[in-house]
Order: structure tokens, then sequence, then C-alpha cells
């Protein structure tokens, strides 16, 4: 009798890792031609793996249920993670923000050590073989239909297909799938950890549709205070770097607030700028005033060239009201204040999230409700398991999304028991 494991991604692989070092034969039936495509990809190329961080910490970046990963993540923690990768002689090393990466700064290394840890357990991996359906018969999964063999001989299986973020590297939606057929509930998936497309720029004279809006992309912006405010309340206030884009904003705060409002009804939605939350704004309006006694004869435009980038000027000054061409020494006060008012307030109203298959990772997936956290197993299918991101769980950006991928592989792979399961 074998365990089967569908996916070899992060939580695919530590299930199966953690599965043979139970005693079982384990194949790992993977879809694309190599394991762990989507890990290439990840940190720009570089993998963080995981996040070196208190235990209250992780959790404090868990956006959707955290408390049904207690019980994985206290039994293989980011320590445990790091101990395996290094174990298999891939060295690694923290930065800032406790992010953890290979020290070689390629996501390749950390592969290779996945690959190693298969290998010295005997872990059959059968590549370019896709799995079509689960056929299931007494609460229990009976026979596997892939595209090339039907397989019965099964002791357990584990789900760990991901969601459906990036679906060139192999991440469709398979898992959703044999999740339903199975009688399982699975919540929408939706994006996060993504950028925002805009719709209107919300300006002191009017709203100017984004099409309308003076060019900034490719405009990246460090220090910023980033706020949604959505049906009057405030749901999200982010600090940090954010990036303009052809049709909105992305960047580090763009992606953790797209985590917090995917589910919001964002045609009632705005996203507010603090350019410059460092200065109050009767601080503000000092230095605007200095740099315009400098310039009094100036356009505008070249007055503000020390206040903001150069690409920026036009847009604040459209959002203010304000011809770019006017002399320096004809504004008034009241123009002035709108300025001020801008720069601590550039506001927007959104048009959405930016597509799914451009999100970093999906939110929604098997419901947890389905799904006992202490052993990551099926309450309604004996002998199923799932792990990682195709679970209804996802965290924000900093290696939290791979560390819950492998705490709950692992979760999964450590308690395929036979005594357990038949």
């Amino acid at each position: 009798m074998t365990v089967y494991v569908v996916g070899a991604g992060p939580a695919g692989m530590t299930a199966a890792i953690a599965a043979a070092d139970n005693g079982n034969k384990v194949v790992i039936l993977e879809k694309n031609e190599k394991i762990g495509k989507k890990l290439y990809i990840t940190g720009k190329g570089r993998c963080n793996f995981t996040n070196r961080c208190s235990f209250n910490v992780f959790l404090d970046n868990v956006v959707v249920n955290k408390k049904f990963l207690f019980s994985s993540l206290k039994g293989f923690d980011c320590e445990d993670a790091i101990s395996m990768l290094e174990g298999a002689g891939i060295p690694l090393k923290t930065e800032r923000g406790n992010r953890v990466f290979p020290v070689s700064d390629k996501s390749s290394d950390i592969i290779k050590g996945f690959g190693r840890l298969l290998r010295e357990r005997n872990v059959v991996v059968n590549l370019n073989e896709k799995v079509n359906s689960l056929a299931t018969e007494n609460g229990r999964v009976t026979k596997i239909f892939t595209d090339k063999s039907v397989y019965t001989d099964i002791e357990a299986v584990v789900v760990a297909t991901g969601g459906i973020s990036y679906p060139a590297t192999g991440s469709t939606g398979d898992g959703y799938r044999f999740a339903e057929a199975t009688g399982h509930e699975v919540v929408s998936p939706v994006p996060a950890l993504t950028g925002l497309f805009l719709k209107n720029l919300i300006a002191a004279n009017g709203e100017f549709p984004w099409r309308e809006v003076p060019k900034t992309q490719g405009i990246s912006l460090k220090n910023v205070s980033l706020k949604v405010i959505c049906e009057g309340r405030t749901v999200v206030d982010e600090f940090g770097e954010m990036l303009f884009t052809d049709r909105g904003i992305s960047g580090p705060a763009v992606l953790t607030a797209s985590s917090k409002i995917n589910r919001l009804p964002l045609e009632k939605a705005y996203v507010k700028i603090d350019l410059k939350p460092a200065l109050s704004e009767e601080i503000l309006d000092a230095r605007i005033l200095r740099d315009f006694s400098e310039k009094t004869n100036c356009a505008l435009k070249n007055a503000m060239i020390k206040l903001l980038p150069t690409g920026l000027i036009s847009l604040i000054l459209t959002a203010s009201g304000i011809g770019s061409e006017r002399k320096v020494n004809s504004v008034t006060r009241e123009e002035r204040k709108r300025l001020v008012d801008t720069l601590k307030g550039l506001t927007f109203s959104i048009a959405s999230l930016e597509p799914i298959e451009r999100a970093v990772v999906t939110s929604g997936g098997v419901s947890v409700t389905d799904i006992d956290p202490k052993t990551m197993r099926s309450k309604i299918i004996k002998n199923l398991y799932f792990a990682g991101e195709v679970i209804d769980v996802d965290a924000l950006t900093g290696g939290y999304n791979i560390q819950i991928a492998t705490s709950t592989g692992y979760c999964a792979g450590s308690h395929i028991f036979t005594e357990d399961i038949r």
C-alpha cells in the first residue's frame, strides 16, 4: 500500500518527506516537468523560504483562519523548516524582517534541497503526470485517475495542489475540484497579495478617470501611509513602500492591503495615500513656503522638485486643481492648502484587485471546517489529507505562506498511520 501526494510544491514535498519518515512507501504525482515549479519564482527568484519570528508574530501575519494553524505551526515551525533544508546541505541566511533566504540567493538551491531529501527517502516522483480525479467508496479514496494510469493501492492521499494564482506553474484549481467532488466545501478563491487597479482620481476640482491621470507608471515611493476606506470606515492602514503601475498601484504596502480587502465591496472603497506621513500639515506647509520662496518667479512644477519625484508632480498638481504652469507667486493660500491636503491624502476610487492569475497567493480554498487541524485529515474522507495553499488559509508577505505550506504538509505526512485510517 502506498501514500500518494498530489503536487510537488513545498507542501506536497514536505508531506512526502514526513510520510516516508513514518515508514510509508510514498509516490508524488506532479503535473509539471519538475518539482517546486512555483518556488522558482518566489521572492523574485530568491525564495523567501520562511520567517524566523516568534509564534505570536507569525500568527499576527496570518490573514485568514489563523487559529486553524496552531497545531501545525507548533508541530513544525520555522526552525524545523530551516533545519530540514540545512540538513539537506542548503545554507540559509536571515535578512531584514526575519526573512530567510538561501545564502546563494537562488531559489533553485531550495528545490535542490527538497530533491535531495526526497531521494534519500526513496520517494518516487512521477513528473508530467496529471491527476484527473479521485474515486471514493465507503468514505475512502479507492482510486486515483491520472492521464497515464489508474492507481488502486492507496493507503492515503495528500492533496497539495496549490491555489489558482500563477497558473503557468501548475496551480489551476485541481485541488478544489477534488475537494468538491468528495463532498467538501470550497470557499470561493479570490486574489491575495496583489496590486490594485484604480478607477478615478478624486481631485479638488472633480474626478478624473485613471486613463486621464498624468502618467506615473514605474514611480516607486518609500515611507508612505496608505489607507483604504470602505463604506466610511478605515479598513486598512499600512505604512511602507508602494509603486505606481500602468493601471494602478502595487508594492509591499499595497500587497498587504489587498489581502485585507479582497472580500469587501471595492466599488464602495477608496484608497488614500499620505505622501508625507512624517510631516504634520503645518510643517509641510512651512516646507512648501520655503521651497516657493526660493523660486518665486518659476512655474509651479519647477518649484516642487525638492519635495516630490519629478514624475509625480503633474499628478499632485492635477489633484490639487492647480495648473502646473502657474507662477509660484500667483498661488493663493487656499490653493496651497489644497496642495497640502493632496500631499497628505491623495485619493483614488478602486476599480478592482489585479486578477487572481497575477496574485502572489490565493485566498480561499478547502474550508477548514472540513479538515482536522491537528492532522490535516479530511473529516469526510478517512484517508484524504489536504496541505498548503489549497486550504482556505493565507498570510502576508515575508515567508509566511511557504512556512504554512511546509507546516501543514509536515502535519499531514506525519499523521499518516495505518491504524488510524483503515
